[in-house]
Parts: C-alpha cells; sequence; structure tokens
C-alpha cells in the first residue's frame, strides 16, 4: 500500500513566543544543551568588557586633562557595574526566568549608572552595552521601559547639575532620545527574527509529530490491510478445503457399508484436498502466489477448479474461454481464481445447482470472469451478503475493479468481475 496517508486533524496550539531579545536567551540555552561553545556568552562578555574598558579608559584620559580630578571613584563604579554583571546579569541572560529578579538586576543597574554619569558625564558611553543587556534580560515591553529611563539618565543628570534647559536640550537629550530610538528599534528587529526562528522551530517539531503520526496511521492501515488480505486467503483456500474434506468424509461415512469403492473414492479425494490446502497454507505463510497457478495459467487453473467441484459433487461444470488469452499481472491472476473459487464454494454449498459455467473473456483492455449455477439462487438486496462475497468485493477493487451479483430465487446466480488491464 502507498506509504502517504491523507492525515487531517486540527493545527495544533503553539506555544506563545517571548517578545524581544528575551527569547535569545532560550536559543542560548538550546546550543548549550547541545555543546556549542557559545553556551557561555563568550562573546558577549568581551564586547561588554570592552565597552567597561573603553569608559575605564575614558576617564583616564579625561583625567590627564584635568578634567577630572578623582578618577578612582568613577572606576570603581564602573568596576562594580562590571562586578553585578557578572554575579548575577550573566546568569539572567541564560535563565528562562525574567520575572522579578530580572527587574531587581535592571534597577541594580539604573543606580549604578546614574551614579556613574553623575561623576562623570562620559560614562554615558555604557549605554552601547546596558541597553542590549536590558532586552536580554527582559521582554520586549519591561526591557524598553528600563532602556527608556537609562537613556534618560545623562540629560537629567547634566540638567540637576547645570540646570540649564537649553543647553540639556541641544547636547545630551538629542543623544538621549537617539540612543533610545535606536535600541527600542534594534529590539524590534530583533524580537521580529526570534519569532519568526520561534514559530519555525514549532512549525518543525509539528511537522515531525506529524511525520509520526502518518507513520503510524500507515503502519496501522498497512497492518489492517494484511490482516484483510490473509483472511480472504484462508478462507478462500484452507477454510473451503476443510469444508470439502468434511463433506467427502461424511460422504464416505454414509457409504461404509454399502460401496466401499465409492468410500476409498471419497478418502482418496478427502486426502488430495488435504495435501493441497497443505501446500496453500506454506504458500500463504511464504506469501507466494497460490500453488495452482505454479507452473500453470490462469486458464488451466480454473480449469482444475470446476474439474473438481464435478469430480466432488457430481455437477457438471464448464469452462469456456473467448478471445485471446494473454499474460497477466499475477495480482489479477490470485484475483480472478479466488472469485472463481469463492462462487463455486457458494455454489456448492448453498445453491445445489445440476450446472456450473465459467467463462473467461480476453479483451485488449480488460479481462471479464463469469461464473454462473443455476441453483436455488437468492436475493442479493434482501440477503445480508456473507464474508465470502465481501472479502470477493474487496479484492476486486483492490486491482481497481468491479463485481456485480445477479440473482433471483429460482433463476440461479451469476458473479460477474471485470478487471481493467
Amino acid at each position: 500500500m502507498s506509504d502517504h496517508v491523507p492525515l487531517a486533524q486540527p493545527a495544533g496550539r503553539m506555544t506563545p513566543v517571548r517578545a524581544g531579545i528575551a527569547g535569545l536567551r532560550r536559543n542560548m540555552l538550546a546550543l548549550r544543551r547541545h555543546g556549542d561553545p557559545l553556551h557561555n556568552l563568550a562573546w558577549w562578555d568581551i564586547y561588554f568588557g570592552i565597552v567597561a574598558l573603553a569608559v575605564a579608559t575614558l576617564v583616564l584620559v579625561g583625567h590627564a586633562a584635568g578634567a577630572l580630578r578623582s578618577p578612582l571613584l568613577v572606576l570603581a563604579l564602573v568596576g562594580a557595574l562590571a562586578v553585578w554583571y557578572v554575579a548575577f546579569g550573566r546568569r539572567l541572560v541564560l535563565a528562562e526566568d525574567d520575572g522579578w529578579p530580572a527587574v531587581a538586576f535592571q534597577v541594580g543597574v539604573i543606580v549604578l549608572f546614574t551614579a556613574v554619569v553623575a561623576a562623570v558625564g562620559t560614562a554615558s558611553f555604557l549605554l552601547f552595552a546596558l541597553c542590549p543587556l536590558a532586552y536580554m534580560t527582559l521582554r520586549f515591553g519591561p526591557a524598553t521601559a528600563f532602556v527608556l529611563m537609562l537613556s534618560i539618565v545623562p540629560p537629567v543628570v547634566f540638567l540637576t547639575r547645570t540646570g540649564d534647559l537649553s543647553a540639556t536640550a541641544r547636547e545630551p537629550l538629542p543623544v538621549a532620545v537617539l540612543v533610545a530610538a535606536f535600541s527600542i528599534g534594534f529590539g524590534g528587529w530583533v524580537q521580529r527574527i526570534v519569532r519568526q526562528s520561534e514559530e519555525r522551530a514549532a512549525l518543525i517539531e509539528e511537522l515531525r509529530a506529524t511525520r509520526a503520526e502518518v507513520a503510524r496511521l500507515s503502519h496501522e492501515a498497512g497492518v489492517a490491510a494484511e490482516r484483510q488480505r490473509l483472511s480472504g486467503e484462508i478462507h478462500d483456500t484452507i477454510a473451503q478445503g476443510l469444508s470439502s474434506v468434511v463433506m467427502l468424509m461424511q460422504a464416505a461415512t454414509a457409504e461404509l457399508d454399502r460401496d466401499p469403492a465409492l468410500v476409498r473414492r471419497h478418502l482418496a479425494m478427502a486426502e488430495r484436498t488435504a495435501r493441497e490446502n497443505l501446500a496453500e497454507a506454506r504458500a500463504l505463510v511464504g506469501a507466494l502466489t497460490p500453488t495452482v497457478l505454479t507452473g500453470a495459467t490462469l486458464v488451466a487453473a480454473v480449469g482444475r477448479l470446476v474439474d473438481r467441484v464435478s469430480e466432488e459433487t457430481g455437477v457438471r461444470g464448464s469452462l469456456s474461454v473467448e478471445g485471446a488469452q494473454q499474460a497477466l499481472p499475477t495480482a489479477v491472476e490470485v484475483v480472478l481464481l479466488r472469485a472463481v473459487q469463492e462462487s463455486l464454494a457458494n455454489a456448492r454449498k448453498h445453491a445445489t445447482p445440476t450446472e456450473v459455467t465459467v467463462r473467461l473473456r480476453y479483451a485488449d483492455a480488460e479481462v471479464a470472469l463469469e461464473v454462473h449455477d443455476d441453483g436455488c439462487g437468492f436475493t442479493p438486496a434482501g440477503t445480508g451478503q456473507g464474508y465470502g462475497l465481501a472479502a470477493m468485493r474487496a479484492r476486486v477493487e483492490q486491482v481497481g475493479g468491479a463485481m456485480a451479483v445477479d440473482s433471483s430465487p429460482g433463476a440461479g446466480t451469476t458473479v460477474r468481475v471485470e478487471v481493467p488491464l
């Protein structure tokens, strides 16, 4: 059967995507689980260290130029900010929890950053590290709020120190607006990238689950089809053969005291039928072609079935072939052979006919089979068809054919099977 089984199921609900660069943390965690060297945030540590070192260098240069009298306090505050990041912030970058611990960390960052900027204005360059850090430890909304607070610190400190509103509006305020706009824009851009990445990851996971479900359903469908095939094979071969053996043994028992020669004949036919069914069982286990088709044509195999019915029951049997015989696919030959077997068995068990005729018609586009008996007949529409006819119809449909049963009480039964080539 085909490996492609249609699967209709509602789309599963996707896990909510964390907004902003905070989603980057899960990617880092995934990388860490797979042993990626980026799990230690080496590149971010280097970047943060470079920014802190650059600010410290600017402080020392300002002190050398006489713009700053005591750089030790500023250096100590920059160092405290770096220690605060290493001790608490770095763990939050890798953590899934972005709740109150991350908020407390950002509050500490604002306090230390305000102190540094109050000591020296050049410390504002720390925003290049602190703004991305906010997005790496919080969701987009809270992170944006902290970025705005960080960006407004330099203008507020400048205004508090100088009291010059116009100078504040000309110098630090535009820079703060630019930094905030850039950080928010960058954060939103990364947010979209992270969302797309996580949606793709969710789709991939859903695809894997769907493929697993398709494989499971394909396996179950294959098992069901194989069970149906085996049940049909057993019914058409072993069960019918055993039924013949029972009937022959009953006939032999009835003639035991009157006609020993007839008894021996019935026993010989029963033995032959049993041996043939044993061969069928072995072929069935080995998933081979039916034994009656081994080394024989379909016409010869059908002829043997007709002769056996005549020999065992005394019913007149005949086979006619129309058209030029041609080699058929094995699957088609098996279907036609089983159809003949089932039709003859049904006639033998239920119809008590005096004559059975089988006709095979070969054409360019199809092969047709017709089995007719002159038995008692039945009403197909009003009689529940047993397993044999249902299995026969299923077999025929598997090879793209069609089956019809014509019968009425007292008028016999005709089974027609047409299979396209």
